[in-house]
């Protein structure tokens, strides 16, 4: 069992308290859900993390809910965690939010949209059909999100850092 330590703020649903308890666990079951066990000794089965913002402050501010979307307990910032329930934690918001990180443009079908990207990401070479300019949004800094066709959303961490091809065709879209 991975304990988590007092870095996690929990509010009490009956008081609406927040309170730092001394001892808490974190650990999958022999079904591999998560499992939180509160200042109660009460375990909670299938805890789903939830992140409200995991593009711009990943590792920050995640919430573990249980299977009907309540919150038991805040963590204020992931890497406050010990090393096990750090790790445990980023396994299961990986799940959940799949974004491949584009690092290189290889070609796009025309200038128009809808157009056809052949890209290489963290995940490995794709393509997918961008509907129009509008699915590119600018993040915080030099980052952009692009949604395809299909709703998968592929992120760019920082233009300045791609190479001269990629940054030739994305500043035809932007």
């Amino acid at each position: 069992m991975n304990e988590v330590s007092n870095v996690i703020d929990v509010t009490d649903e009956t008081s609406g308290k927040q309170f730092q308890p001394a001892q808490h666990r974190l650990w999958r079951d022999t079904f591999g859900r998560l499992v939180f066990t509160d200042e109660h000794g009460e375990s909670h089965e299938g805890i789903v993390p939830a992140q409200p913002f995991p593009i711009e402050a990943p590792g920050e501010n995640v919430s573990l809910l249980d299977s009907e979307g309540h919150e038991l307990a805040f963590v204020a910032n992931i890497s406050e965690l010990d090393a096990d329930s750090r790790k445990l934690l980023m396994e299961e918001i990986a799940q959940r939010d799949f974004i491949p990180v584009i690092d290189r443009l290889i070609s796009v079908s025309t200038f128009a949209t809808p157009s056809t990207w052949q890209v290489r990401t963290d995940r490995g070479l794709t393509s997918f059909v961008l509907k129009g300019e509008e699915d590119i949004r600018r993040l915080r800094g030099t980052g952009l999100l692009i949604t395809d066709s299909h709703g998968v959303t592929y992120r760019i961490e920082d233009m300045r850092v791609m190479d001269r091809h990629t940054r030739r065709l994305l500043d035809r879209f932007l």
